[in-house]
Order: structure tokens, then C-alpha cells, then sequence
């Protein structure tokens, strides 16, 4: 019977990379027995765990033997190498020798350490290369009556193309996939190699990544985003039995898994269009429904047929096999969403049972048992005549029938059958019957009841043979003549199957035997000349290829007749020259030929020294390893596809300090800023390699990368989270695009795809739809202003002069911009008419005006002919942007557009976002063709007056809640917090002296109500007149001066409001500027100087402010105290 069994599922989380020790990133990931769990680093309190059947902590806690071999520094906890091939590789191969097939999947986002579990590094290898020698060293051992044999292949699949990477030529298009009753799917036309010990399968391998290393750089692919696909045949032959048990292991090492945003949510018009991640994309599909059949859901729909590694790993998913996936996590804090995503990923698969079989053919035992049964019937059909029975009655007692008769009528066409293609269907191994034994009772010491009627009707047909009605048996001789043919021809087939197999062994000794003399001039080389080492995005794809470096001159390029033959993007024929004399090596770039020597592009010849990166064309890295002379003991695994990327950042003045501010009390970058990083470094190559093909292809595209500022959109102005983008221009019409970063990966796949077709000699022009270099000119965004809304909470006028500021912080233009508080019907408020305290407009109805009247030196308008502006802005709770009408053309265009808003019921949580927040006041460059933005008002709610309604409860939705989310702030930001806590306090104070004045007024009425009760008739004396004069002459004073300490602290709250929106502009100005890119140290000087000026002119008028409010409130609070005092009698 099947085997059921689940998905065995293990999670193992690696160290922290150079890179990320050199962030300081934090680990998010713990594990305990079989438990992980992952805690959010924006919300260390919200933790989730999973359990597993595995769990591997190889984060800490190791260090490094004299091999170089990773073990445990007496901490129980670490994992290393042998640990995993004890719990998995072992599993692998035990089911192997039992006769199951085996399945062994790593998953996990690019870097998470897939590849060093699958393959290994150094002396730390991983379990492919493990469970092949162990697998070998057990059949070395072998028995006599046993034999051995294995196959190896090895392909890869990118872009839904298979390739095999054991063969010396690639197919066009890749091999096809073919699909087969017994067998399922399989790749035609793929390489197996007959191996009988490891050193041949560890050479397989080592051709297998020069192959695979070599079609990623011609094909100008990413290792990244292919799937490796290990095949291992293993037959074993028991002789004493004849049973032969077959078992195919697939040790695969999936793509990256990087989580992208949806390019349909990214509004791409051409959607996933690329195949290059349809098979994982489908294999996550196979897995979810496969989950859900587990927990009893009917699934109508398994897609299996929906990519290529699904169709080959159909087995593996829900089949027939024991299955084990690996799942490998990031463990730092900026990769929290990936590592995430793998482990709900990890968390499905253990949901799938698969339905294993042991894989026995008992073919060659039934054979031998008819053989033994022939020769007891001959031995009783020899003595019929003597007992005068007739063959019926034989039959009766041998097969328990009643006739012959009626055995011939039942089995008749089976008779005919067996007798005419017996030997061809166990050759074939294709009858239904047959191969319906062989799959469900394939264990040789237990026959199920079809299996005897199996080897009834086999014995019936052979007795039968040459039957024919009731006669009776012409004696012996008859029989003798049909001596049974299908023993022989098994034999003969057994016999064949072994030569084929020896002479296969035979033709791969001989291959390797060349290719070990090729080896062994390789090594030679390598200790004589100067060479290249091939640097590659996957680490096991590094150092796989050497170009030697011999005396004399070395042309270098993609024509035949170089010495050194490179092809991939941006590489010319005759692209570059090595000059080896004297002990010395110099590289010397031809004409408009691009070549970079430790991140700076070089244009005249120069020497190398041992260590330097060499980068050729648009991304092709090379490591020069020096003369012998030269070569030091330096560990040059340090130098890897990182290392080159960060050293060509940091070449073209990108850094983390560049991109922005640390954390908070830490001396580490924020996490946001890391990954921020981390994005820029990976779509380097990506931007170069498109830029280099749209050269190439004739797009006249130009490819940017730039850091977003998503503070720019943030209405409280905090430095939220960054994020990349690419600019594309057109060079001709100088038409701009930005795209996501999603919509440029999907992008850069099918450019790939048409610059492949273009590289087989296929017509690369595409009808428009379909090319992934064209997209519709559309509106830009340029710049954005923040222009702070405070003043309209205290009723008072605002004319601001706000800078427009693209994603770099560079100003764009200046906007003219008036927010003015106003009546309902549009009367603009007086001086004497603020507020003191915000509360007072609490549930009150709330006018204001926002009224744009130009910008000032749009850069955007000089740039090209055909360009406009648009500017839009968003109030509150409104559901979209309010636009203004376009202008096209003028550098100062002139908009003089007004808009009335008003809050019919003031909120508390309106008013707050008067006091807090600003309007985020967005440029936006219009090109001649794109589509203009709405500058009406429709589908807004008005008033009867024709005014925007705001703050309507009924239109709040959950992004007003994004407003009062905690965010990190900086630092002088958070000192601008503290100032606004200040101004809370003194306006307590306000509310203390406010409470005061009331108690004066009533102090007042009782004085003047105890005066008009005086009696009428009695006649003041003159003393009593004065004195009455001089009480309504004070009390007139102490009014007077009651509103003039009103007005006093009106004008002074109106100065600091002022004062305070110029500090605020500082501050924006001094958190967006950055460094000059130039080496001049004078520019530097220059720049440096300019920011100790504006940080110097920061703090005074900071420090003034404040100053100036507190002495003008505190004059106030005198001249009220002095007030009271003088009214008390």
C-alpha cells in the first residue's frame, strides 16, 4: 500500500552578512526546539511563531576549525552542516535505499542562504554533494549479488526555458517538457551521465556552474531568479531475488522568493508579463491548493501544468514521494517581510501528504516462477497417456476449473494476447494489468489476490499454447517445442542492459580522463600566470571561470580571434587589452569601451594590482589575481559581488550617511535607510544592464535610480520611511517616466526577453503595446511644499513663500501661497478677530481659504518645449486631490486660484490637525499628450454657499488613523516637539488668566450692583463723590487694561507663529540638503561652511523665538498680577 505521509519542513536561519554586521541590523528571529518566531522591528510587541519539524539556529554561537569547517563554540544550539545532512540527508537517502522516490526543496529569498545549505562553501558542504558521496561510498561496499547504478543530471530553469547544463550545446528554446503514461513528466533529450563514484559526480558539478555561469552572463540573466534542478537515478539490482528497486532523488534549489509589490497594483499596463517567475509564482499556487485539499477543501484545480517546475515536481507535490523542504531565513531586522513571507510559505507545505510507493519491479520473478511451473507441468503432461487422463481433467485438478472448455472460453483473448505480446510488454513494462501490479503491489514477499490470478491466467496461457478444442496432447515433443521464449529474452535483456551499462561507463572514464588533464593544466596556469576570476551575484556561481593572463598582449572581447572571449551586455568585440610584461599587467580600454578599475571608470591604460576589481562592459566582475610574485596571504573571499556593488556606490557618492539620519539614541542607521540601501545597491547592475540594451535595442531611454523622500508626502513632516524609484527619460523628446521599483524589475525581465530574440537574430521590433521600453506620457510629480496650517487654528492670515523640493531636496520652484480664515460668506477675518485658544472654534463652523497665485522659476518649464504644471493639494478628510487648472509654458506662470473650504462642525481632531499637520502642496509637470488632472470639483460635498465641506465625519476613513501613527522623528525635530509641549503650557497659562479676567467681571457686576442699590435719597457727601469717581475710574482701568493684555498676547502668539514658520522652513531646508558628489575640496569646504552658517542661523532664530515669547508673556502675566492687585481694596 502508498506510503501517506506530510512534507517534512525545516527552517534554518543563517548569520548576519558583512553588510549587515556593518549596518548594525538587529535579528528579529528566534527559535526554541521546533519553534521560530519573528517579532516586527517597527512593533517589537507584535510577535508571531510557527513550528516546524525543524528548526536550525546557525545564526550564532560558532566559529571556525582548522579545516575551516563552521562547528559549535559549546553552545548546544548551533547548526552547522553535518547537523542538517544528519536530519535531512540521511532521510534522503534512506528512503532512496528503500526504493522511494526523494525529494529535497530550499526555499528562500535571494542571500537567505539557500544555496550555502544545498551546495556549501569550502569545507562546509552542503547536503547535494553529501548525499551524493555518501550515496557512493555505500555502493563501493556493494555485495555480490547485488548491483549498482546511478545516472546525474543537472538543468536549470529560467524563463520557463530548460536548460541542461551538463551539455556542450544550448537548444534554442530550451529542452521540452514531455509527459508519459508510466514515467509522467520528463525532459527530452537531457544528459544522464552513468556515475560509480564522486569524484566524477563533483566534476559533473563543477561543469554543471561553469555552464550555468556561462549562460547567465551570455544570456544576460540572473542566478537569482533560475531554478536548479539535481536528478539522481539510483537502480538497485538484487540477482539472488530478481527484484529491481529504483529511486530518483531531485535536490532542487528554487529562485529567490523576494516579495514584490504586485506590478498590477503598481498599475503597469503590462502586468506579470514575464515568465521568469511563472514557476514559482505557480509552485506557491500548487502548494496553497495542495494545503487546502489537506484540510478537506475540495480543490477542482491542481495547476501543475502551469509552469515547468511544477510539471517535473509533480511527484514531489501530493506524489509519489517523500519530500523535504528547507526553508532559509534572513534573520535581520531590515529583511522582516521576506523572512515573513517564507515562513507562512514553510507553513502551507507541511500541509501536503504525498503517497509514496516503493518503486520494485518484480518482473524477473515472475518470470523465473512460470520457468519452474512450466517444468512441473511438462513432468505431469509426460505421463497422461500412461494414466489415460485427458487434459481437461488435468486442468480441473490443477487450475481448479471444471473444463478446459470453459478456461479457454474465459480466457481466450488474454491467451492470444499473452502469446503474441508477452515479450514486448514486459519489455515495455506498458500492459495495463502489469503495470497496475507493479505500482500498487510492489513489494516482492507479499502478493495480493491479483497478483495469483495475474500468474494463473501467465501458466494457463503457456499451457494452452498450442491447445486447440479437446484433443488431447500429442505428447512431450509438442511442449518441448514451446519452450518458454520469455526466459530467454529476459535473460537476454538483462545480459544487454549490463554491457550498455559498462560500455556507458566506459565512454565517461574517457571523457574524464581529458578533462582531468585539462584540470591539471588549469592548475598550472594558476600558479604561472596572472588571471580573472569571475565575480557573480550567487556566490556559487563565483570563481568558477578564469581567464588567463599570459605574456604579451591579451585583447579581451566577444570576437573569436581574442585571447580572452567574454561575451554579455556592453562588451564589444574588441573591447579591451591586457598587457602582461616585466612582472607587470596594465588594461588599457579601446575607443568608447567601458571599463572599471575599483569603482572608477577608466579611459587610458592602467596598471592592476593583485586584488583589483575589474568590471567590463555593463556588469561582467572580475577579480585580477596578480603574478606569483604579487599574491599575499589576503583572504580574497571578502571580495565579493557586495563588495564591488557598495565599492561602485560609494564611488558615485551613495552612502548610508548620505541617505539619511541614524536612530534615535543609536549609533546604528535606521532600518528603513538600510533597506533603502540595500534596494539601491541590488538595481545598480539592473539600471546599467537596461540602460545598456536600450542603447543597444535603439530606445533612446536613459535609466536613473533615485531615493524617494517620503517625507515630502507626510503632513506632519516627519522623515517616514525612503524608497527608490527610476527615472526614465527619453534623450530625443525628453519625455519623463518615474517608475516603481516593482514596475522597473518586471520591466527589466521583458527586456530581456526581446533583447534575447534580439541576440538569436530575430526582428526585436514589437508592436507598441507589447514593448516594455514604451509606456504613455503621463503627468510627473516634480516637487512638493509643506506649508504648516497653525495659523488657520488661531484665525489668523498666513502669506507664505514656500519651496517646492524634488525627492533629492533640491528646490524645484516656489510656490505663493495664502491661507486666509474667512466668514461663511468669504469675508476675510481682521486682525482683531483670532482666537486665543483653538478650543474656542470647538463645534463652531470654520471658514477658511487656500489661495495659490504663482510659482516662481519652475525648472521643470526650462527643461523642454511642450511641458506645463498643475499643483494639487489635500485637505483633511477629502477624498481626493483639489487641482488647479493647468499652465503651460511660462517659467513664472501665474494661477491666481482660491478655494473655500469649511468645517460646518469643528471636531477636536480637525482642529488638531490645524495645530499639527500642514498642506502638502504637490508640483506636477504636464508633457505634451499625457492626460490632465481633474480641477474640478465634482464629487465633492458643498455647501449652499458654494464652500468645500471638510471635516465631515462621514467621509473619514482609515488614513486619517495614519495621521497620529508613531514615527521615529530626528532630532531636531523632536526639539521642535518639545517647543510646541512649551507653547501647551503657556497657553494653560492663558486659560489660568482668562479664568481670572471672569473672576475680576464678576467682582465688577457685585460692585456695581451694590452701588445702584444705595439709597436714592441720601445726598453724597463731595468725599463720597470722589470716591465713587475714583472706584468707576478704576474699574474703567482695569477693563482697559484687561483688553489691552488680550491684544498684547495676541500680537505676541501672531509674532511666534510667524517666527515659528520660518524656523520650520530652516529646519526642511537643513534636514534635505545634501553634500556635493565632487571630489573638489574646496566645493566641500564650501558646503560645509554654508551648513554651519544655516545651522548657526537655525539655533538663534530658534533660541529668539522662543525668547521673545516667553519675555512677552511674561510682561503680560506682570501687567495682569499689577492689574488685580490694584483692583483689590
Amino acid at each position: 500500500m502508498p506510503n501517506v505521509d506530510s512534507v517534512k519542513v525545516a527552517v534554518r536561519v543563517r548569520p548576519f552578512s558583512q553588510r549587515e554586521k556593518d549596518a548594525g541590523s538587529r535579528c528579529v528571529v528566534s527559535m526554541e526546539s521546533n519553534s521560530t518566531s519573528i517579532y516586527d522591528p517597527r512593533n517589537p510587541g507584535h510577535v508571531k511563531t510557527f513550528t516546524f519539524d525543524l528548526a536550525y539556529w546557525s545564526h550564532s554561537g560558532f566559529l571556525k576549525d582548522e579545516n575551516g569547517m563552521l562547528i559549535s563554540a559549546g553552545s548546544n544550539s548551533y547548526a552547522g552542516q553535518r547537523e542538517v545532512f544528519r536530519d535531512l540527508g540521511q532521510g534522503v537517502l534512506q528512503s532512496a535505499w528503500q526504493g522511494y522516490n526523494a525529494t529535497l526543496l530550499a526555499y528562500g529569498q535571494t542571500g537567505s542562504g539557500k544555496s550555502y545549505s544545498m551546495i556549501g562553501y569550502g569545507a562546509n558542504r552542503g547536503l547535494v554533494p553529501s548525499v551524493c558521496e555518501e550515496l557512493c561510498k555505500a555502493i563501493q561496499s556493494q555485495e555480490k549479488n547485488k548491483q549498482y547504478q546511478i545516472t546525474f543530471s543537472m538543468l536549470e530553469i529560467y524563463n520557463e526555458q530548460v536548460i541542461d547544463l551538463l551539455s556542450k550545446t544550448r537548444k534554442p528554446g530550451g529542452l521540452k517538457i514531455r509527459e508519459d503514461q508510466q514515467q509522467g513528466f520528463y525532459v527530452d533529450g537531457l544528459k544522464l551521465v552513468p556515475c560509480d563514484n564522486y569524484a566524477q559526480i563533483e566534476r559533473l558539478m563543477d561543469q554543471g556552474n561553469k555552464m550555468r555561469t556561462t549562460a547567465t552572463t551570455t544570456m544576460n540573466a540572473s542566478s537569482s531568479r533560475s531554478h536548479m534542478v539535481i536528478t539522481i537515478q539510483f537502480k538497485q539490482i538484487f540477482l539472488d531475488e530478481a527484484i529491481t528497486k529504483q529511486s530518483v532523488i531531485n535536490l532542487v534549489d528554487l529562485a529567490g522568493s523576494e516579495r514584490q509589490k504586485s506590478s498590477g497594483s503598481e498599475k503597469d499596463r503590462l502586468k506579470e508579463g514575464t515568465r521568469v517567475n511563472l514557476s514559482l509564482t505557480t509552485l506557491g499556487n500548487v502548494i496553497s491548493a495542495l494545503a487546502e485539499v489537506a484540510t478537506g477543501r475540495k480543490v477542482l484545480h491542481i495547476p501543475y501544468r502551469d509552469s515547468v517546475l511544477t510539471k517535473l515536481l509533480q511527484s514531489a507535490l501530493g506524489g509519489n514521494s517523500r519530500t523535504i523542504m528547507i526553508a532559509a531565513l534572513s534573520p535581520a531586522d531590515i529583511c522582516y517581510e521576506e523572512t515573513l513571507s517564507t515562513l507562512r510559505y514553510a507553513e502551507r507545505a507541511k500541509r501536503i501528504r504525498n503517497k509514496a510507493v516503493v518503486n520494485a519491479s518484480p518482473t524477473e520473478k515472475l518470470i523465473r516462477e512460470l520457468k519452474a511451473e512450466n517444468n512441473k507441468l511438462l513432468s505431469r503432461m509426460s505421463g497422461l497417456g500412461s494414466a489415460g487422463r485427458s487434459i481437461s481433467d488435468e486442468a480441473r485438478m490443477y487450475f481448479g476449473v471444471n473444463t478446459a472448455t470453459d478456461i479457454i472460453k474465459t480466457d481466450a483473448a488474454l491467451k492470444k494476447i499473452i502469446m503474441n505480446k508477452v515479450s514486448s510488454a514486459f519489455e515495455k513494462e506498458s500492459l495495463p494489468s502489469f503495470a497496475a501490479l507493479m505500482q500498487e503491489h510492489a513489494v516482492a514477499h507479499s502478493q495480493s489476490p491479483y497478483q495469483v490470478l495475474m500468474k494463473k491466467r501467465m501458466k494457463m496461457a503457456v499451457f494452452f499454447s498450442f491447445w486447440d478444442g479437446e484433443s488431447r496432447c500429442m505428447g512431450s515433443s509438442c511442449l518441448s517445442s514451446a519452450e518458454p521464449r520469455l526466459l530467454a529474452e529476459s535473460d537476454g535483456r538483462t545480459r544487454s542492459a549490463q554491457v550498455t551499462w559498462e560500455a556507458q561507463l566506459e565512454e565517461t572514464r574517457k571523457e574524464w580522463e581529458q578533462q582531468y588533464s585539462a584540470m591539471m593544466q588549469e592548475r598550472w596556469m594558476m600558479e604561472t600566470f596572472p588571471y580573472l576570476l569571475n565575480i557573480n551575484e550567487d556566490p556559487q556561481l563565483s570563481w568558477v571561470l578564469k581567464h588567463f593572463i599570459q605574456d604579451g598582449t591579451c585583447d579581451v572581447g566577444q570576437s573569436a580571434s581574442n585571447a580572452i572571449i567574454l561575451r554579455g551586455l556592453g562588451i564589444l568585440d574588441k573591447h579591451a587589452t591586457f598587457t602582461n610584461a616585466d612582472g607587470k599587467v596594465t588594461l588599457a580600454p579601446r575607443d568608447k569601451c567601458k571599463v572599471v578599475v575599483n569603482g572608477v571608470t577608466i579611459t587610458g591604460e592602467t596598471e592592476l594590482q593583485h586584488s583589483d576589481r575589474v568590471i567590463l562592459g555593463s556588469n561582467s566582475a572580475y577579480l585580477y589575481v596578480g603574478p606569483p610574485a604579487q599574491r599575499t596571504e589576503e583572504d580574497l573571499s571578502r571580495y565579493d559581488y557586495d563588495f564591488f556593488q557598495s565599492e561602485l556606490a560609494a564611488a558615485e557618492g551613495f552612502s548610508v550617511d548620505k541617505l539619511g539620519t541614524v536612530g534615535s539614541g543609536q549609533n546604528r542607521a535606521d532600518p528603513s535607510v538600510l533597506a533603502v540601501f540595500h534596494d539601491y545597491i541590488k538595481l545598480m547592475p539592473l539600471v546599467e544592464e537596461a540602460n545598456q540594451m536600450s542603447q543597444e535595442l535603439r530606445k533612446d531611454l536613459k535609466f536613473e535610480l533615485k531615493v524617494k523622500n517620503l517625507a515630502l508626502s507626510d503632513s506632519r513632516g516627519h522623515d517616514l520611511q525612503k524608497e527608490i524609484t527610476v527615472k526614465v527619460t527619453h534623450e530625443t523628446t525628453q519625455q519623463v517616466w518615474v517608475w516603481s521599483k516593482a514596475k522597473f524589475i518586471n520591466r527589466k525581465f521583458l527586456m530581456e526577453e526581446l533583447y534575447q530574440r534580439f541576440l538569436e537574430g530575430e526582428d526585436p521590433a514589437v508592436n507598441q503595446d507589447s514593448d516594455p521600453f514604451w509606456d504613455p506620457v503621463e503627468a510627473v510629480h516634480v516637487g512638493s511644499a509643506h506649508v504648516w496650517l497653525q495659523a488657520l487654528a488661531y484665525h489668523m492670515r498666513l502669506e507664505e513663500q514656500a519651496e517646492l523640493l524634488n525627492s533629492e531636496g533640491l528646490e524645484e520652484a516656489v510656490v505663493l501661497i495664502n491661507l486666509s480664515p474667512c466668514s461663511s460668506d468669504g469675508r476675510l477675518f481682521r486682525e482683531d478677530e483670532m482666537v486665543i485658544d483653538p478650543l474656542e472654534l470647538l463645534e463652531r463652523r470654520v471658514d477658511f481659504q487656500i489661495h495659490i497665485a504663482e510659482c516662481l522659476g519652475v525648472k521643470w518649464l526650462r527643461g523642454a518645449v511642450g511641458r506645463g504644471i498643475q499643483i494639487g493639494f489635500r485637505v483633511y478628510d477629502l477624498p481626493r486631490c483639489l487641482y488647479t487648472k493647468p499652465v503651460w509654458g511660462s517659467v513664472n506662470p501665474k494661477i491666481e486660484e482660491t478655494v473655500h473650504f469649511s468645517a460646518l462642525n469643528a471636531s477636536y481632531e480637525f482642529l488638531n490637525y490645524l495645530q499639527k499637520n500642514a498642506l502638502i502642496v504637490d508640483l506636477w509637470g504636464l508633457q505634451e499628450g499625457c492626460t490632465e488632472m481633474d480641477s474640478s470639483l465634482d464629487g465633492l460635498l458643498l455647501t449652499a454657499e458654494g464652500s468645500v465641506v471638510v471635516d465631515n465625519p462621514k467621509a473619514l476613513t482609515a488614513s486619517s488613523a495614519a495621521l497620529d501613527a508613531a514615527v521615529e522623528v530626528p532630532e531636531l525635530y523632536r526639539k521642535l516637539l518639545q517647543m510646541e509641549q512649551e507653547t501647551e503650557l503657556l497657553r494653560e497659562l492663558n486659560r489660568a488668566l482668562r479664568e481670572e479676567n471672569t473672576l475680576l467681571k464678576d467682582k465688577l457686576k457685585k460692585w456695581d450692583t451694590g452701588h445702584h442699590e444705595k439709597k436714592k435719597s441720601e445726598s453724597p457727601t463731595k468725599a463720597v463723590k470722589m470716591k465713587q469717581y475714583a472706584s468707576s475710574r478704576d474699574a474703567e482701568e482695569m477693563c482697559s487694561h484687561r483688553t489691552s493684555c488680550d491684544a498684547e498676547l495676541a500680537r505676541a502668539l501672531k509674532a511666534f507663529y510667524q517666527s515659528m514658520s520660518v524656523v520650520r522652513q530652516q529646519f526642511l531646508q537643513l534636514k534635505d540638503s545634501r553634500p556635493p558628489q565632487e571630489d573638489n575640496l574646496q566645493v566641500l569646504r564650501l558646503f560645509t561652511e554654508t551648513q554651519s552658517q544655516l545651522i548657526s542661523d537655525f539655533g538663534q532664530q530658534l533660541e529668539s523665538t522662543v525668547y521673545k515669547l516667553k519675555s512677552d508673556v511674561a510682561l503680560i502675566v506682570k501687567k495682569k498680577r499689577e492689574c488685580i492687585t490694584h483692583s483689590k481694596p
